[in-house]
This record gives C-alpha cells, sequence and structure tokens, in this order.
C-alpha cells in the first residue's frame, strides 16, 4: 500500500474501511423528539466552555429510524441534546447517542464528533401511540411516547425546516498515541438540502431509568413541553472547528 493510497483512504481499517466519504445523505428519516425542563446544573454540567445554556433549562431526548442513509445503511438511534447559545447564536448541543450499526457510530464520532456508543434504540407506531425505547446492555434505559398525529404542522413546514437548518454542535475529543489528546475541539455543522416531507406536534412522555453506562437519567425530567414527529430528507456536510481547546 503506498503512501498515496494510504492518504486518499475513507477510513480505518484501511484494507476494509468502516465508511465511505460524503456527502452523506438520508432520506425519510423519521424523528420522535421530546423536549422537557431538567436541572439546570445538569445542563451546565453537560455544557463545555464557552457554550452557555439558552435559558429554560431546555433538553430534547430523541429517537430517529433512518431507513436509508448513504455510505452509512439502515439503522436506529436515539440521543439527548441541549438548547445552548456560542458566543449569542442559538445551537443544539450534543450530549449523548446510542445506536445500533458500528458505520454511523465510527463515521460519526472521528468526523464531527458525535458522542455515540452501541445501544438499541427502537420507534414504532403502536395502534394510536408512537412508542420509543432504548436498550442498553439488554436493559431498557428509556421508554418515550407521543399521541400519533394529532396536531398537523402541515402549515408551517418552513419554520420546521428553519428549526433543522440553526447550528449543531459537538465536542471532539480523540487521543494521540500516548493517551494525551490529539483532537479536542468544539464542531458545528448545518444540515443541508431539507426537505420536511411531514411534521406534528402532540402530547408526549419520556421515563428515563438510572444506569452507570447509559446516563440518560442523568437528565431528570421536571416538566414535558411538547413532543414533535416529522420525516425529513437532509445532507450532512463536513463540520468545521469553532473552537481549539489545544491552540496556544
Amino acid at each position: 500500500m503506498t503512501r498515496d493510497e494510504i492518504l486518499k483512504a475513507s477510513s480505518m481499517p484501511l484494507f476494509s474501511p468502516s465508511y465511505s466519504r460524503g456527502p452523506f445523505r438520508f432520506f425519510r428519516r423519521e424523528y420522535l423528539i421530546i423536549t422537557y425542563r431538567t436541572d439546570p446544573a445538569a445542563i451546565r454540567a453537560a455544557l463545555p466552555e464557552p457554550l452557555e445554556p439558552a435559558g429554560g433549562d431546555l433538553v430534547y431526548y430523541e429517537w430517529m429510524k433512518m431507513p436509508d442513509a448513504t455510505g452509512f445503511g439502515v439503522f436506529e438511534e436515539s440521543g439527548m441534546g441541549a438548547l445552548a447559545t456560542l458566543n449569542g447564536e442559538p445551537c443544539n448541543f450534543s450530549i449523548q447517542m446510542y445506536l445500533d450499526d458500528e458505520p454511523p457510530i465510527s463515521g460519526g464520532r472521528e468526523i464531527w464528533g458525535f458522542p455515540k456508543k452501541y445501544g438499541v434504540p427502537r420507534l414504532k407506531t403502536v395502534t394510536d401511540t408512537l412508542t420509543a425505547t432504548l436498550h442498553y446492555d439488554e436493559e431498557r434505559v428509556a421508554l418515550g411516547t407521543m399521541a400519533y398525529k394529532q396536531i398537523s404542522l402541515a402549515d408551517r413546514l418552513d419554520e420546521v425546516k428553519a428549526g433543522m437548518a440553526k447550528l449543531n454542535v459537538n465536542l471532539k475529543w480523540i487521543p494521540d498515541v500516548d493517551g494525551t489528546p490529539k483532537i479536542a475541539q468544539l464542531v458545528g455543522y448545518n444540515l443541508e438540502d431539507i426537505v420536511v416531507h411531514e411534521a406534528w406536534d402532540g402530547p408526549a412522555r419520556l421515563h428515563l431509568i438510572p444506569h452507570v453506562n447509559c446516563r440518560v437519567a442523568d437528565f431528570p425530567v421536571r416538566e414535558i413541553v411538547g413532543g414533535r414527529h416529522q420525516i425529513v430528507d437532509f445532507a450532512l456536510p463536513y463540520g468545521r472547528v469553532l473552537h481549539d481547546y489545544l491552540a496556544l
């Protein structure tokens, strides 16, 4: 294997790469997003400087079903984020994510710094209820439910699209060969080519169970603000460095 071949590789292991080069596109991606108020101290502890809480003590827990993701395949995902600001700009900060497919775990962590671990999330409709679960090490750690398609947002799809296009931020941390930080960055990205097929609001509930290695319950549910169900297409572009913790 030549130097040029090595430098053109898309990912490790080079003999059988975990994921291809972008662009990465998602089609008919289905979301259940439950927004709620939590302990402000938990939000502050999770947000890396210079991010600041956006106010309102708001976080969101979401499930995502990916039936068609170029380069990554078919998988499901579950995760939590906080509403924050960076130098006054509103953004979403990813706190923790769990999914059942190796390529997007590796690619998400190595390219954008998504905080991904292996878990088994599931999103489905059971009669009149959108129902979502997350299992970690065979134990259920999260249950989310939402009334199925009660409040249509058909006249507000532009608003939904604008919300999806806002700044998203991850904390990317990768060690050097001696275990010290090699990369320590805030990485930003904005979704592109967004198409909102449908979106719905409605009442929702969220139950989180404490687990030492899947710490979703560290953000206790104080008050449910609302649920959203949406189906969208979009492109996930490569990220950009917003803050470098190793820069002198």
